[in-house]
């Protein structure tokens, strides 16, 4: 058994717990539910390359990256270091995430926040919009092609965006282009754990124009930015790289910007590296 399988079983067995604690009607009633949502694939369109800035506390393959996380603090670090948008990993036994951490970075920023998770359920999409999220990950390799789809509709039905990740170009013979906005690969094999930067850019070449592109995992300092460019993103997810950084704001502007005095807007630096 993979460690991603091992994720989505501790995943369905949490989310049978959850609804019996919190019925779907609830999450409808709580305040987030009802806010405007910010577009998230659309904050992604940028002359240059976006980044995605992630707030994790840790990973299966690092352990705790940030024992003392201040969600609030680093997310709006993120906003005033140029972050197109937030993506906040949720999930619990093996992230140490929490909606919480959702709601706190939603209720501290402006920009578009992404709910990093297992999406196994439509359940978890009320949660998602109640816990502050405008997007949704949907991981390709965990879900059949008719369970993919019905979670993209039931994700448009409710407001919300989404990125649909894969892992493998197998992984994009489920997707249903005519429905996908933003689609992103992975630079990480799930089987070793081992990082290729160049693994997103071979996956992402084969997604059709018009599409938003992201490169995730692996990104660690403006080259591999540049790497991701060349090979066709529109955007990059960071998150290891930022959350180990004793400062993640201004980690964030050096990758931007390439230098520490950066004011988040990477066009200038970005055009030249790539």
């Amino acid at each position: 058994m993979t460690i991603l399988d091992q994720i989505v079983r501790s995943t369905r067995n949490l989310l049978h717990e959850r609804k019996k604690m919190t019925p779907e009607a609830r999450l409808t009633e709580l305040p987030l539910f009802g806010d405007p949502r910010r577009p998230f694939g659309d904050a992604l369109r940028q002359p240059d390359v976006s980044i995605i800035a992630e707030i994790k506390k840790a990973s299966p393959s690092k352990g705790v990256l940030r024992e003392n996380l201040d969600v609030a603090r680093v997310a709006s670090q993120y906003e005033d270091s140029g972050a197109a948008a937030i993506s906040v990993v949720t999930e619990p036994a093996y992230f140490k995430g929490t909606l919480d951490n959702l709601r706190i970075a939603r209720e501290t920023t402006g920009i578009p926040m992404l709910r990093k998770d297992f999406i196994l359920d439509p359940y978890q999409l009320f949660e998602a919009k109640a816990y502050g999220a405008d997007a949704i990950l949907l991981i390709a390799t965990v879900l059949d092609r008719i369970h993919l789809k019905d979670l993209l509709d039931a994700a448009y039905d409710i407001g919300l965006d989404h990125l649909v990740e894969v892992y493998a170009e197998r992984d994009l013979d489920k997707i249903d282009f005519d429905l996908v906005r933003v689609v992103g690969a992975n630079n990480r094999d799930l089987e070793t754990f081992e990082v290729d930067v160049r693994r997103a850019s071979r996956i992402l070449r084969h997604v059709p124009a018009g599409i938003v592109r992201v490169a995730e995992s692996g990104i660690r300092d403006a080259a591999d930015v540049a790497i991701a460019a060349e090979g066709g993103a529109d955007a990059v997810l960071v998150g290891e790289a930022l959350m180990s950084a004793d400062d993640p704001g201004l980690a964030l502007r050096i990758l931007t910007t390439g230098t520490a005095s950066g004011n988040g807007n990477n066009n200038s630096t970005q055009q030249e590296r790539a």
